[in-house]
């Protein structure tokens, strides 16, 4: 029998998506094919801490810490309990938010030489910058909601009049790098908007304004690399009791949501949605997987509204379930995405970084 390969699980994470990223890795841990990969447990404290953990939890308190072993040759971690080295096959980063899809685990992996499934450097940090993965998408001629950012240095020039004029009411107003609905609001007022600015501020630099979109809220899976896949879309049925696809309709009210899986769509309108999907996976440089989100109008116009590069792995989360509706289990999903991880690898593997001048 093949040995088994080392795949490790990367979770948790210095972001406000930290217990997101515990719940995703349960889940890829329980249904990862034991009978071929080993896993191995990695989670990374709130506070930046790196642990070999014995079970995906959030307790830090017991774990032998890592330190990580800056060699291309052999790059991994090191244990400081032990002294033992860990030198994984693969890392499967499920990190959502800060530090872990914004490129900066990506570059840590890249650099050590270590395979990783998902996105890399740059598609990773264009993608969660709704801001500039939104400038890349309209240059690609894919449709985005009309838009307005600011810094926190221009913090003197938002005003909400100017916004009412330039966006309508009500707007929503985003925190540019987070994600799961974090720094999310639905702004109506003046009101709300001087507690929606301070909010957004609170968790980011760069705060964006974007123009209300009324319509159905549907998402997409896409999958691969030289020739991506997309499954049918989903849609998220948001209870009337909130005002949008919120932090707690999406994790703590059991009541909030309705999946729809696959959404109720003509077959013309699902074929436009896979092909845009497609084609922004693309535009952004998405690499294995990624989630894209969008609006559908009562008029039948498509609105991209983002990219997750590394997609919820919950119970609830749609990126899975969309898949099984094309008949493809979580163990065969998660097969897949380290297949096609170590592949790419592979492939990068030819590009020299040697020069000489003779």
């Amino acid at each position: 029998m093949d040995k088994k390969q080392t795949v490790a699980i990367l979770f948790g994470g210095k972001s406000v998506e930290h217990q997101i990223s515990i719940n995703s890795a349960k889940n890829v841990f329980e249904f990862i094919d034991k009978e071929k990969y080993e896993p191995v447990l990695i989670g990374i404290s709130q506070k930046g801490e790196w642990f070999l953990k014995k079970e995906v939890n959030g307790d830090f308190t017991s774990e032998d810490s890592l330190k990580l072993n800056l060699n291309a040759e052999k790059g991994g971690f090191f244990n400081s309990h032990d002294g033992s080295t860990l030198v994984p096959d693969l890392v499967f980063p499920v990190l959502h938010g800060t530090d872990g899809e914004d490129g900066s685990i990506q570059g840590l992996l890249r650099v050590i030489n270590v395979p990783f499934v998902g996105t890399g450097v740059l598609g990773s940090a264009i993608s969660m910058s709704k801001l500039y993965s939104k400038r890349l998408l309209q240059s690609a001629g894919i449709p985005v909601s009309k838009y307005v950012s600011f810094d926190y240095h221009e913090k003197e020039k938002i005003t909400f009049q100017r916004l009412k004029d330039e966006l309508g009411l009500p707007f929503m107003a985003k925190a540019a790098n987070l994600g799961s609905s974090v720094g999310v609001h639905k702004v109506k007022s003046e009101e709300g908007f001087n507690h929606a600015v301070a909010d957004v501020f609170n968790f980011d630099s760069t705060i964006i304004f974007e123009q209300y979109i009324k319509g159905r809220e549907l998402e997409c899976a896409v999958m691969g690399n030289e020739k991506p896949e997309a499954s049918l879309p989903g849609e998220i049925v948001i209870s009337q009791n909130y005002d949008f696809y919120t932090y707690e309709a999406k994790y703590l009210d059991p009541e909030a949501v309705k999946l729809e899986i696959p959404a109720n769509v003509n077959t013309q309108i699902a074929k436009e949605i896979q092909e845009l999907s497609i084609k922004s996976y693309l535009a952004l440089k998405c690499e294995d997987f990624a989630r894209v989100d969008l609006f559908l109008k009562e008029n039948g116009d498509i609105i991209i509204n983002e990219i997750n590069t590394i997609p919820g792995f919950t119970n609830s989360s749609m990126f899975p379930m969309m898949w099984k509706e094309r008949g493809i289990s979580f163990t065969n999903l998660i097969t897949k995405l380290i297949e096609m991880a170590l592949r790419r690898f592979e492939r990068s593997q030819h590009v020299s970084n040697q020069f000489s001048t003779n």
